[in-house]
């Protein structure tokens, strides 16, 4: 009697993985990745330019040094080339990232990347902006509302599957692979 409900259990759902799964999750991180996340990054990016590509504000170096900005007594002359090539190089990765994710362009890298930049971001919260532990929060307690262990866990899972198993064939990278012969594509899926 188990054996069979087993075996019907597994029937049926080997039917729906394979007639999804070249579609439907990578299409569904990247739905769920935007959906939450890419205008909370463009919103993000949009403050930290004042009056062109090229000129940080005030508030990006205050964001992203927070200490340093201190510092320097909150003077933003006084920050240095590098700072300036930190923030702007920030601002754009949230701006351009996003975006890749969404539309599933270079999906992995992108993905990757987003990750990176996550981590970054939770950094310099807990040791820039010295977030309290509750806001941090911890993995496997009874509150779901820490910013950085429950919150952006959830942020990274979809990224790390893009990571993992590409965007799928409903992506730009789906067409772009699709374009190269057959022999040229290696066994990686998009």
């Amino acid at each position: 009697m188990i054996s069979q409900i087993v075996k019907i259990h597994q029937s049926v759902f080997e039917r729906i993985e394979r007639s999804v799964e070249q579609w439907l999750p990578g299409l569904l991180a990247r739905f769920v990745f935007g959906s939450v996340l890419l205008l909370f990054f463009w919103q993000s990016a949009s403050t930290k330019l004042e009056g062109g590509l090229f000129s940080p504000s005030f508030g990006a170096y205050a964001q992203i040094f927070p200490k340093t900005m201190e510092a320097l007594e909150y003077d933003a002359d006084k920050v240095s080339a590098f700072h300036t090539l930190v923030v702007l190089l920030g601002t754009y990765a949230e701006f351009i990232l996003p975006l890749l994710v969404l539309i599933g362009l270079f999906t992995r890298l992108a993905s990757l990347g987003m990750i990176g930049f996550i981590a970054m971001m939770s950094i310099v919260d807990i040791f820039g902006h010295g977030l309290d532990e509750k806001s941090i929060g911890a993995l496997f307690d009874r509150f779901q509302d820490g910013i950085i262990a429950d919150q952006r866990l959830l942020w990274i899972f979809p990224l790390i599957y893009l990571v993992v198993k590409g965007a799928g064939v409903v992506s730009i990278d789906g067409i772009l692979a699709r374009m190269v012969p057959q022999g040229e594509r290696g066994h990686q899926t998009v």
